[in-house]
């Protein structure tokens, strides 16, 4: 259900995190399911033998909360998307060298939220950031304004009060609003860009 929902708002990636009970089966029960659309991706993966597992389920992309260049790796040889995860300088640039696609910086609104990932494109412009932990409605455009590659969602999208109280309508209305502000923050970077642009 929350992943139809979500993909009914408009956003067509699911993460299935393996915290949740029976993961790699709920992954291969999507990806068998499911539209070609939707991007089905395991997260909360710690290592080669669950990443090797949800890959054979048919995880399309792999999330990390911290580094594990293992996991990047077998990411790398079998050319699915790695989005490791990363907090610090150094962890960043050490997931970006080891050719993970994204660098999710975990957990950032516990460090300074969009100013933390300001902080951090300064010296490194060419790394996209996935911010997670601190991202809701409030922040998400803030967050892409920054200089943030994508968001990850998780509570703040599919809440588990919609889900018990089977009303996927929330999930989809929460989805859209996501993907109104992100939208909006883009137009705001773009139109920031046109003006710098024609007062040169």
């Amino acid at each position: 259900m929350a992943a139809d929902a979500v993909c009914e708002g408009g956003i067509p990636i699911v993460e299935i995190t393996m915290t949740v009970p029976g993961a790699v089966d709920v992954i291969r029960e999507l990806t068998k399911s499911g539209s070609s659309d939707v991007l089905v991706g395991a997260g909360t993966v710690l290592n080669a033998e669950a990443a090797r597992r949800c890959l054979d389920a048919g995880a399309q992309f792999l999330v990390s909360p911290g580094l594990n260049l293992e996991v990047v790796k077998l990411a790398g040889a079998e050319r699915k998307l790695m989005m490791a995860g990363a907090l610090t300088p150094t962890e960043v640039i050490t997931a970006w060298e080891a050719g993970s696609d994204f660098v999710k910086v975990f957990p950032c609104g516990q460090v300074g939220g969009a100013k933390y990932i300001k902080a951090l494109k300064g010296p490194l412009p060419q790394v996209p950031l996935v911010p997670t932990g601190g991202v809701n409605l409030n922040t998400a455009g803030e967050f892409i304004e920054a200089g943030a590659a994508a968001l990850g969602v998780g509570g703040e999208l599919v809440q588990a009060e919609a889900l018990k109280a089977g009303q996927p309508e929330i999930i989809v209305e929460n989805a859209r609003k996501f993907l109104a502000a992100v939208n909006q923050a883009r137009e705001k970077i773009g139109s920031a860009k046109a003006v710098a642009k024609t007062s040169q």
